[in-house]
């Protein structure tokens, strides 16, 4: 047992099995009070809707919290997303001309006010239309000269971000700020935003039990004996995995 990074997504991955999580809390909390462990959210969520999911559950006060798809970092407890990653993302991002380029595509429907971050343009797109939008919405932003990166998950969130952000990039930029190796990241996650955790680097990945047939796919199409399709859903996969990878007994 030594100390590891341990980073997951919160809906259906580490939240979605109450009894489970309980155990899984338990034994994170002890990793990091006995060796160093730590602990780090990495949700597409924005602070107000990751605040609510807290309360609700009763989370471990995590070390660092990636929010609203890798688009702002906020370590220890602070109210302030960390300045440097986001000067990093600030650079040739346009959120003025995003927008206005969106608005010739009616089925794009905004998300509320809470999901538009400062980098992150958040819209509601259904699955039947999405593979004819996606493409052509690509292509008009490129054309108005936006380095941008779309992310769509769930057959219905898209998150507009900055090309060199995402969950993956959160990640790695917290294991060099605090000097974590690969082996010894654990990454977590169920659906397609979560692509970006498993395919930055060597990370340990956990798929938990109940992923999403995009992230399923990509898994199939991806093999690599550093990740770990769980067979338990949400929590229990996220116990299964660490057991599996040696992080617990």
């Amino acid at each position: 047992m030594a100390k590891f990074l341990f980073v997951t997504d919160l809906d259906n991955t580490f939240v979605g099995d109450d009894k489970a999580l309980l155990d899984l809390k338990d034994r994170l909390e002890q990793s990091r009070q006995e060796y160093g462990s730590k602990i780090v959210y990495a949700t597409g969520r924005s602070p107000l809707l990751y605040q609510q999911i807290k309360d609700e559950k009763n989370l471990l006060e995590p070390d660092a919290l990636i929010l609203s798809v890798g688009t702002e970092i906020y370590l220890d407890g602070s109210d302030t997303p960390d300045s440097e990653w986001s000067e990093k993302l600030s650079s040739g991002w346009n959120r003025e001309l995003l927008v206005s380029t969106t608005t010739g595509f009616p089925e794009l429907v905004p998300q509320p006010d809470s999901e538009q971050r400062p980098f992150k343009v958040s819209f509601l797109l259904q699955e039947d239309v999405a593979q004819r939008v996606l493409p052509q919405l690509e292509s008009e932003l490129q054309k108005s000269g936006l380095d941008v990166k779309l992310i769509y998950s769930s057959g219905i969130d898209l998150d507009i971000v900055p090309s060199g952000s995402d969950k993956g990039q959160a990640v790695q930029f917290l294991r060099q700020k605090w000097k974590f190796v690969a082996e010894v990241t654990v990454v977590c996650g169920d659906s397609g935003n979560d692509i970006a955790l498993f395919s930055v680097g060597s990370e340990r990945g956990i798929i938990v039990g109940n992923a999403r047939p995009e992230l399923l796919q990509w898994y199939n199409q991806n093999p690599a004996d550093y990740r770990y399709l769980a067979t338990n859903f949400c929590a229990g996969g996220i116990l299964e995995g660490l057991k599996h990878f040696g992080f617990l007994e």
